[in-house]
């Protein structure tokens, strides 16, 4: 076999199997909303990591969101949704779909401990029983579009 045409050969089977080899999971998840006020000791805990959250931050989903004592924040997610936690307040966004020109809409959280402050966006203006809060006594469904959440410890 000539030398070209082994360099021929070998270039096409590259191509084979860089062609049908599986497609890894390597991009990285998409933003759901971001930090837009941050006062006191706020932290996120992603993936088993607790990071500081700091002014401009993203926030994905299933992001737990703890504030500390003496402490705010205020995240406006990808449908203008915004949130207010309170001082000592758990949040954690398990389910954020916004997709409206596939009609794709959906906002499920939950608060665990705290205060939360919330205007509701798009999501819950064109689909609102997409819309749910989970608190450790019951489920919130959004009709309206502001409320407030107070849990006990």
């Amino acid at each position: 076999m000539s030398k070209s045409v082994y360099y021929v050969v070998v270039f096409l089977l590259l191509g084979l199997f860089v062609g049908i080899a599986p497609a890894r999971a390597t991009s990285s998840p998409e933003a759901i909303g971001h930090i837009k006020k941050l006062e006191g000791s706020v932290k996120i805990l992603r993936a088993s990591k607790t990071v500081d959250a700091k002014l401009g931050d993203e926030i994905f989903m299933n992001d737990t969101l703890k504030s500390g004592t003496g402490a705010a924040m205020g995240v406006t997610f990808k449908d203008d949704t915004r949130v207010a936690l309170g001082p000592d307040t758990e949040f954690v966004v398990d389910d954020f779909v916004y997709q409206p020109q596939k009609n794709k809409l959906s906002f499920g959280s939950r608060i665990t401990k705290g205060t939360l402050q919330v205007i509701s966006g798009t999501i819950a203006k064109l689909s609102p029983q997409s819309v749910k809060l989970e608190t450790p006594t019951g489920t919130i469904g959004v009709r309206g579009t502001r409320f407030l959440v107070k849990v006990g410890k």
